[in-house]
């Protein structure tokens, strides 16, 4: 993301997931929030039992093991929700994402061409997956 959601979507967003008890968690630095990861289920029955992760730890913070934190917390509320997949992509240029996004077993599966744009230039993603519990 280049840029914070406005205040009332990010209000609905977190309620939504409240309601649907999706994983869902947040850090803060004191009273200022620092970073967040969460996983939203897939909109279809084929594939309920997987779900999107994303996450985010504010530039100042990073390399701090809040990303780890948010990530054990919310994949282990991932298992006991019952998700036996989750997926992920990132730019293929964030080597730090990845490696962090690797040390909690997800995998890369594909490359996703001219995925993103920023500032009019394109940039490739990876899809990575981890899949969890039963086959």
């Amino acid at each position: 993301m280049l840029r914070a959601f406005p205040l009332p979507q990010v209000k609905s967003f977190v309620a939504e997931s409240a309601r649907k008890r999706r994983p869902h968690f947040v850090a803060f630095a004191g009273r200022t929030l620092v970073g967040w990861c969460d996983i939203i289920e897939k909109p279809r029955e084929l594939l309920a039992h997987s779900g999107v992760l994303g996450m985010g730890v504010i530039a100042a913070h990073r390399g701090r093991g809040i990303g780890a934190a948010l990530m054990e917390r919310t994949l282990a509320a991932a298992r006991a929700k019952g998700f036996t997949r989750v997926e992920l992509t990132v730019r293929v240029d964030n080597e730090r994402a990845r490696r962090l996004y690797e040390k909690f077993g997800f995998e890369v599966e594909g490359r996703c061409r001219r995925h993103m744009r920023v500032r009019g230039r394109y940039y490739d993603s990876y899809l990575m997956a981890l899949l969890l519990g039963r086959r």
